[in-house]
């Protein structure tokens, strides 16, 4: 009796040691490892028109090829966080690095397109690396550090999209689209072995329950059908008795979610943290900014692609990365310094601008897209307002939970931020494929002139979210 005494109480004190802070080359290894996942994620967006050609699909069919990488993001990405808060960060964080490497190893071996698809499933998985990345820095750091590292991570992955668009394109051209998936993955499996040699161990969180793998299946299958759902429905399109039967599916998975984590001991997501203000304002307000920012992400490139000889630039997949770079550019820097430009002027004044100048820029555009600096413009001006915006909102979302939910919290942010992304890319295919035109078989001059109205009016959308909330607050 002695002896398990002793053994409990020697475990106990274990799992609630304090972690050992970490240092630069620790912060620096996380952000390296984030800069390669962020070019892997990025190669897909200046290569789809190469890919929509080479695979010959439509461009509601191209925008599957990112989307299906989003799908799995959003599925798995709630139980990473799960589970890095259960049984430390750098734990899961490795795990998951191997599942990408295999996926993006696949991808650059794919003879065709359903290969090219499975390794985007297994690649998806890297969505759960940045709440993993969150537990890292919140466990090893203390508050007023957490935000700066938080913006280096977020910075370094959005940058990964500099690298992603300017390489996709001349390695595309000049050895193959396999080689722009295979490259990056080299980088994380190297990228990888340094965090788990440089990054000291995290200690889980001392739990008296089991996972509560109910709600784990159920929060997965809601996701995954809904992303799935969305793919179909704005894309080749469904007769509206699977749209009705697709949402009861959701609903029903959603309302069982509901209950389960009401019951459960030791619940997946605490309802109560879920209900508080700072978390399900914030989830809202970033899944408008990102749709809003998806549309943009995603007809940009489609118009730089359009013949000369019509209304379009003619470019190719090297000349869309340069055309595409100072906007990954601006995403970069926003996203480092979201959490302290928010601190500094307030969240909301933050988001009041941000969503201004995108609904201004996007009706602007509507009218001027006649010159590629305009293009160039319009992506530099959405991208600053989207990382400053989704950003500050990460930020203060991750340091108003308290330490224990910080992977489930950010998790449902980063999931919201990935439907919004993916909402707003397959709503733009199917613009462009309700208004092709019959001549051509291409996406007419109105179709983007309606893209970007609609996104314009999407951002615009954040300004009534933000005054509901403020009055909500008063109230």
């Amino acid at each position: 009796m002695k002896r398990t005494s002793a053994s409990t109480s020697t475990s106990a004190s274990e799992a609630v040691v304090a972690p050992v802070r970490i240092g630069r080359l620790s912060i620096g290894a996380l952000g390296i490892l984030a800069l390669a996942l962020g070019t892997l994620q990025s190669v897909v967006e200046p290569a789809l028109p190469l890919l929509q050609r080479e695979l010959e699909v439509s461009p509601a069919e191209g925008a599957l090829v990112g989307n299906t990488l989003l799908i799995t993001g959003a599925a798995v990405a709630p139980v990473a966080g799960k589970l890095g808060d259960r049984y430390g960060g750098k734990r899961v964080l490795v795990v998951l690095m191997a599942v990408v490497s295999a996926g993006g190893l696949l991808a650059g071996l794919a003879p065709n397109l359903p290969v090219l698809l499975l390794g985007q499933i297994l690649q998806g998985v890297m969505v759960g690396a940045l709440p993993l990345s969150f537990i890292l820095v919140r466990k090893h750091l203390p508050a007023g550090e957490t935000r700066l590292a938080i913006g280096l991570v977020m910075a370094l992955f959005t940058g990964g999209g500099i690298v992603g668009t300017l390489m996709a394109g001349p390695i595309a051209e000049r050895l193959s689209w396999h080689g722009m998936f295979a490259l990056p993955t080299i980088a994380i499996i190297a990228t990888t072995l340094v965090v788990a040699r440089v990054m000291p161990h995290d200690p889980p969180i001392a739990s008296d329950g089991r996972i509560d793998w109910p709600g784990v299946v159920l929060l997965s299958g809601t996701l995954l059908v809904f992303m799935v759902g969305l793919v179909r429905v704005t894309g080749a399109g469904l007769p509206p008795l699977a749209v009705g039967a697709l949402a009861v599916v959701v609903a029903a998975l959603a309302t069982g979610w509901v209950a389960v984590e009401r019951r459960a001991a030791s619940p997946m997501v605490d309802l109560d943290m879920l209900a508080k203000p700072a978390m399900w304002h914030s989830c809202v307000l970033t899944f408008v900014i990102t749709t809003s920012f998806g549309m943009v992400a995603f007809l940009l490139p489609q118009l730089f692609a359009v013949s000369a000889d019509g209304y379009g630039f003619g470019a190719g997949t090297t000349d869309i990365g340069l055309f595409l770079l100072p906007g990954a550019i601006a995403g970069a820097v926003s996203d480092s310094v979201g959490g302290v430009v928010a601190r500094r002027f307030g969240l909301r004044a933050v988001l009041v601008v941000g969503a201004v100048v995108t609904a201004a820029t996007m009706i602007a555009l509507a009218s001027l897209h006649t010159a590629a600096w305009q293009l160039v413009l319009a992506k530099t001006l959405t991208a600053i307002a989207a990382g400053l915006g989704t950003t500050a909102l990460l930020t203060r979302t991750a340091t108003a939970v308290e330490a224990k939910d910080t992977g489930i919290a950010t998790s449902l942010l980063v999931v919201t931020r990935v439907i919004g992304i993916a909402l707003g890319v397959q709503i733009g295919g199917a613009i462009l494929d309700a208004g092709a035109d019959p001549s051509t078989g291409g996406p007419s001059e109105s179709a983007f002139v309606a893209g970007f109205a609609v996104a314009g009016l999407v951002a615009a959308l954040s300004l009534i979210v933000v005054r509901i909330n403020r009055t909500g607050a008063r109230t």
